[in-house]
């Protein structure tokens, strides 16, 4: 059955369901008996809290409780990198981490920062209550840019908890000396400051959760969408101070997540701990504008790079200084994607010898940031391809030139980076060159011209981009042959939309050449697995994907020596294809399906339960190394700074490729949010800390007039460092679009000699910098 094997354009198996109405979401789950959470949140960016009065509100109708800090014996929530890196500040000193209480305790920090929670038994209700609480606030000055919140006379937010400025911690790396002597010798310095501004990562699906407790037995559910059902249980359960398989985990149907539901909030140990306290099931479910105060947020650096360049336009060494912005506290994951995420690839696809960087990472009165569709690696793709297209200029060559020049050659491979990160495969160049052929390079003088004639500015920009994807994290799988002919897969994955069930099944149909439709497909419970790891970082396909692959030949390993004894012959005379054990050179074979009938059948004699099955967990050796090319041309009517994106081109390198269609259908998703930041995407707070653009009737989100049709090829190099050869696919798109939008946007304006202009290029910026003289 090798047309459902891997490399095949298999339909998504998870459609039919979600199309025809039938997907389960968090809005959906529902319990009879259960009570609805609300959460009261402060409307202040940096407040002392004085008091608050509940009295009137608990004996409005239908109230069954309303609890604050004082009430709840709940941990505050980790951050999971701590334990991971020593963060230090400049002078030595260690990091300062505020701790995050699930509820305010003396201080709020943010707008949206959750101080009471109120229990009802609908949700309307709650919401009545809420607003009959009242609560005494002493308003503190706030600190909401990340330029003034490192400045020595800046207000310091957590002086009550000792701290002595904004800084949580610098990070650094690289050879300082030897970039200062670079730069010293240097022909040629190109510098490059920009904002890589903040975004809301808005997936279609809010967040939520249900809590349900059993006093019986004294064990928890917990019914929430997340990335990963075994990161909750592990949080939850210390935060509430109960063994681990007293909690069950489970996840639903996801509607998106882009990394904003990878970590753990508030709200999920507060529904357990409320479950247990009234008995009852608790469901909290967000909705859109209290999304936009309570879910983590993306970005948010302040970029200052620097190129080092021969007068021929050799590249040098690189250097920067970056502030991260982390927001109010250290969220999981977010304070190494601000520093490492966004530091590691600054040499990008090109041969570099030398790189110095420091992030000073600073606390700030917004929302905390944490991972978003890239997590870092945009940031760092978006500086080094801006300055190579400001350099190229400065030094009069031409952007393809200069990157042909510097770009790392195939026989470089494996190539270790001045960050020491090793890039195992791939054909920089040839992805350039590929990348320029489809895009009708050749022609683009003439789509210019007639642009012109129409009035019109027409631009093209390119980006070589390369990314690394999460590397060295262990993910487990279950699979379990029935005698019926099936097959069950288990996995400690979770999608959000990724489409597992249809790839991971394409591996198991690929080995076993059986029908995908006989493969059922399990995950979203942390009772399936014992352990497992998630879905983040672009890892699913190698790392759940090798512990199927796993599975798969423990299976048949397992089953050749069965097979042996049944067919009268050595193990080593047995070969494996499409399902079958064939002794080599004759016809005589048995299913593995018939095997599975033996293991059953001496299990019921022995009254044992012995299918024939295998868990296995895999780590890949290293990260994989996505990359590719992305050429867009633009136009933009000077008359009003409108900018339309005409063309669209990519090269891909994904390694081995599982399923075309939907890697093809993740790009397309990923360049939709690159070009949502580049052209569209701005999160806008006020001096007082609140969110200007908190709806989407000021936050603009790309709608499909805004992204244009997607010209997609691949050239296919396989990773080495991963058991199936694949590169994750999930946040190239996002990686690669930035920089390409806008170093099209600049060509296109060359005629005003704008050499830069922050993102997100919107009508009105793009108007002002040709108006400015």
């Amino acid at each position: 059955m090798k047309e459902f094997g891997i490399g095949k354009r298999v339909l998504r198996r998870e459609d039919d369901k979600l199309l025809t109405g039938n997907g389960l979401y968090m809005g959906d789950i529902n319990f009879e008996d259960q009570l609805h959470a609300y959460v009261l949140r402060s409307p202040h960016a940096n407040a002392k809290i004085i008091s608050i009065d509940t009295s009137v509100a608990k004996s409005a109708s239908g109230v069954i409780g309303i609890y604050t800090n004082n009430d709840i014996e709940i941990e505050p929530l980790p951050c999971a990198v701590d334990s991971m890196f020593e963060f230090k500040k400049r002078n030595g000193s260690k990091r300062f981490f505020p701790k995050h209480d699930v509820l305010a305790s003396k201080f709020v920090r943010h707008v949206g920062d959750p101080v009471a929670i109120i229990v009802a038994k609908s949700l309307i209700l709650a919401k009545d209550a809420a607003e009959l609480i009242t609560v005494e606030y002493e308003i503190l000055p706030c600190v909401i840019d990340p330029e003034e919140a490192i400045k020595n006379d800046s207000y310091t937010i957590y002086q009550e908890e000792g701290a002595t400025d904004n800084i949580a911690f610098l990070f650094n790396q690289g050879n300082k000396n030897a970039i200062e002597e670079i730069f010293n010798k240097a022909d040629h310095i190109t510098r490059f400051k920009h904002i890589n501004q903040r975004i809301v990562c808005n997936s279609m699906e809010p967040r939520g959760c249900i809590g349900v407790y059993h006093k019986e037995k004294d064990t928890y559910e917990l019914y929430t969408n997340t990335q990963s059902v075994y990161r909750n249980r592990e949080v939850c359960s210390k935060q509430l101070g109960i063994k681990e398989d007293q909690l069950t985990v489970i996840c639903p149907d996801v509607g998106g997540s882009f990394g904003m539901k990878g970590m753990p909030y508030p709200e999920q140990p507060l529904v357990l701990w409320l479950a247990k306290k009234t008995n009852h099931p608790i469901k909290w479910y967000s909705d859109r504008s209290e999304a936009f105060l309570s879910d983590t947020q993306g970005r948010d650096l302040v970029i200052d790079a620097e190129l080092a360049l021969t007068k021929n336009g050799k590249f040098l060494g690189i250097r920067s200084y970056a502030i991260g912005n982390m927001g109010a506290y250290a969220s999981n994951f977010g304070p190494m994607i601000l520093s490492l995420g966004s530091t590691k690839l600054l040499p990008g696809c090109y041969d570099i010898p030398e790189i110095y960087s420091e992030v000073e990472v600073v606390i700030t009165n917004k929302v905390f940031t944490d991972a978003y569709r890239g997590a870092g690696r945009p940031e760092a793709s978006f500086t080094i391809e801006r300055l190579v297209d400001k350099a190229a200029k400065e030094l009069n060559i031409d952007p393809i030139q200069i990157r042909k020049l510097n770009l790392i050659k195939e026989n470089q491979m494996p190539f270790t980076g001045p960050t020491g990160l090793v890039y195992d495969s791939g054909n920089f160049g040839l992805n350039l060159q590929d990348c320029l052929d489809k895009s009708k390079i050749d022609s683009f003088e003439k789509r210019k011209e007639k642009s012109e004639l129409q009035g019109y500015l027409r631009g093209i920009g390119i980006s070589v981009y390369i990314e690394a994807t999460a590397g060295g994290v262990p993910e487990t799988s279950k699979i379990e042959i029935n005698p019926d002919g099936t097959v069950d897969v288990y996995t400690g994955a979770l999608a959000q939309g990724q489409a597992h069930e249809t790839t991971f099944s394409q591996i198991v149909a690929d080995k076993f050449g059986i029908d995908i439709n006989k493969i059922n497909f399990f995950q979203g419970n942390s009772n399936l697995l014992t352990k497992g790891g998630g879905t983040g970082g672009s890892r699913s396909s190698y790392s759940a994907g090798g512990a199927i692959l796993a599975s798969t030949n423990s299976i048949i390993e397992k089953s050749r020596s069965k097979a042996s004894d049944i067919l009268e012959v050595k193990p080593e005379d047995l070969e494996f294809y499409e399902g079958n054990f064939i002794i080599k050179g004759t016809d005589k074979k048995i299913s593995i399906f018939n095997i599975a009938k033996q293991f059953l059948g001496e299990a019921s004699k022995k009254e044992e339960n012995n299918k024939l099955t295998s868990f296995d967990s895999y780590t890949s050796e290293g990260s994989t190394f996505p990359n590719g090319c992305h050429i867009v041309e633009v136009e933009i009517d000077p008359e009003t700074g409108f900018s339309k994106i005409d063309r669209y081109t990519v090269i891909d390198d994904f390694g081995v490729v599982l399923n075309p269609m939907i890697v093809e259908g993740q790009i397309h998703g990923g360049i939709a949010q690159g070009i949502g930041q580049a052209l569209l995407e701005d999160t806008i707070y006020d001096t007082t800390g609140q969110l200007i653009t908190g709806s989407f009737m000021d936050y603009t989100m790309p709608r499909a007039d805004n992204i244009p049709s997607i010209e997609i090829s691949m050239n296919s190099f396989p990773c080495k460092t991963n058991s199936l050869g694949v590169k994750g696919a999930g946040e190239a798109g996002t990686t690669g679009a930035t920089g390409a939008v806008i170093n099209a946007i600049i060509d296109a304006l060359s005629p005003y000699d704008i050499s830069h202009i922050e993102m997100p290029a919107t009508p009105q910026r793009i108007w002002e910098s040709i108006n400015k003289k």
